[in-house]
């Protein structure tokens, strides 16, 4: 259980923790948690390690990925903390973006096809920060690719992916916008059919809804799960995931 990941989810937008659904970022709204009565990512990312344990947490910078304005400043504060990994979703466009983040202690940085300018990128990453902290998010709607690359918009799911991982990438997230904030359950066709043909860590972000889903994904083999919604509205009991990290 210890390798099979349960990563919280943190959406950062107006420098403020928000509560994220189906990728409509201009109605998100902000966070209520039963976990923490904060939106402060800061104090949120406190709390989660001083109070639960939690040993990593994902983040996504929408004041980055829609604006262009990083939270460089609440950032900073939160590498700072001891004993706990962040996987940083930044909304990666240019490499130069790259050599910015290295500078940091992260724990990984996510490139996603929602936001980079073309796939050299995943190989300059890989380059500057190695395998082992480069994660590429395959963004999707509908298991519909979202990106800008042209070479790639019109290739299914399974392909792309393919192309990644001949770039050298062993980690990846799949991430289906429309399942964020959806506790739909399940594992979808679609995945289960990447898992066979990608040989390295998945991830699956968006559309848990409970224990039992948890589960599921470990038996099929992924590497992990992100969690916001069903851990914030008390589904999923924070005490109850101890038993994968510890």
């Amino acid at each position: 259980m210890k390798n099979f990941k349960i990563i919280p989810v943190i959406d950062i937008l107006n420098s403020k923790a928000v509560h994220a659904i189906k990728g409509e970022r201009e109605k998100y709204k902000l966070l209520k948690s039963v976990l923490v009565n904060e939106t402060d990512p800061i104090e949120i990312v406190r709390q989660m390690k001083d109070t639960y344990s939690i040993p990593e947490i994902y983040i996504a910078d929408l004041d980055a990925i829609l604006k262009g304005e990083p939270n460089f400043h609440l950032l900073a504060k939160i590498f700072e903390f001891p004993e706990i990994k962040v996987m940083l979703d930044p909304g990666i466009i240019l490499v130069k973006s790259i050599l910015q983040y290295s500078t940091y202690n992260l724990g990984s940085l996510i490139l996603g096809l929602e936001t980079i300018q073309d796939l050299s990128v995943i190989s300059s990453c890989l380059e500057i920060l190695g395998v082992d902290k480069t994660i590429v998010s395959v963004d999707m709607y509908k298991e519909n690719i979202q990106t800008n690359i042209k070479e790639i918009q019109q290739q299914n799911p399974i392909e792309i992916i393919k192309r990644i991982e001949d770039l050298g990438v062993e980690k990846i997230i799949l991430l289906d916008l429309y399942k964020v904030g959806q506790k739909i359950g399940g594992i979808p066709p679609l995945y289960l059919k990447i898992r066979e043909n990608f040989s390295g860590q998945i991830i699956v972000g968006g559309g848990i809804k409970d224990i039992k889903d948890i589960e599921l994904y470990m038996d099929k083999n992924f590497s992990g799960v992100l969690i916001g919604t069903a851990l914030h509205d008390g589904t999923i009991e924070i005490e109850k995931l101890k038993i994968f990290y510890l």
